[in-house]
């Protein structure tokens, strides 16, 4: 990424659509995907296209993501296939006087490259962080993985080198000739909205902090 907010970092990744809205920052790619839990990875392999959601967070300049061995994420993407992945937070709805004029209020960062393993001590340390995405101070109460457990499962990575973000804010743009329409306009705020925690019906432990705090922290 660049340090440049209007410069991509590749040919395919400069933004040509509502080139205005684009964003190529490393700050802001950082931000998006810091706020993520889940990410949509696509490929191509012999069977066809596939576009596969899957949980992700960020270390440093890589986003991580992991997978059961068998499963078909890890099997093609270890193969040094190209990979897209894609995260969108929606903000809100934006209804303009006129049909066309409609729009979304949105945070989008799209990211290409090549996944590679993650293993080792590393792999560990990797599969903790993401337990601290979940919630921070997890890690330190759950049952670690044993060493069944994260030898059945992959970790993989992907630079942040090859990326671009797009976003949009603020009210509709309605035509000229369009204000005068008896017409609501405006926007519906959208956000992601943390609910009460519930537990499980066998619990007894009394809720830690990260629990109590959960609808404050989001």
């Amino acid at each position: 990424m660049s340090s440049d907010k209007k410069t991509a970092p590749s040919e395919r990744t400069q933004v040509r659509r509502i080139a205005e809205n684009a964003d190529y920052e490393q700050a802001t790619l950082y931000a998006i995907i810091d706020d993520a839990y889940l990410c949509h990875v696509a490929f191509a392999d012999d069977k066809g296209s596939h576009c596969i959601p899957t949980a992700c967070w960020r270390e440093e300049n890589y986003l991580y993501i992991h997978a059961a061995n068998p499963s078909r994420l890890a099997k093609v993407l270890l193969q040094a296939t190209p990979a897209c992945v894609a995260i969108t937070h929606l903000d809100g709805l934006v209804l303009a006087r006129a049909a066309f004029n409609h729009s979304m209020n949105y945070r989008s960062a799209m990211i290409y490259g090549v996944f590679e393993r993650v293993e080792g001590e590393h792999k560990e340390a990797s599969m903790e962080a993401f337990m601290d995405k979940i919630a921070a101070g997890r890690q330190q109460q759950a049952r670690p993985g044993n060493r069944a457990e994260l030898a059945g499962t992959t970790v993989m990575r992907i630079a942040l080198n090859e990326a671009a973000c797009k976003m949009r804010s603020g009210g509709p743009n309605d035509d000229e000739e369009d204000m005068a329409l008896p017409v609501w306009a405006g926007v519906l705020p959208f956000a992601r909205q943390p609910l009460p925690p519930i537990a499980h019906e066998a619990n007894i432990q009394d809720a830690p902090d990260y629990v109590r705090d959960w609808c404050q922290t989001k």
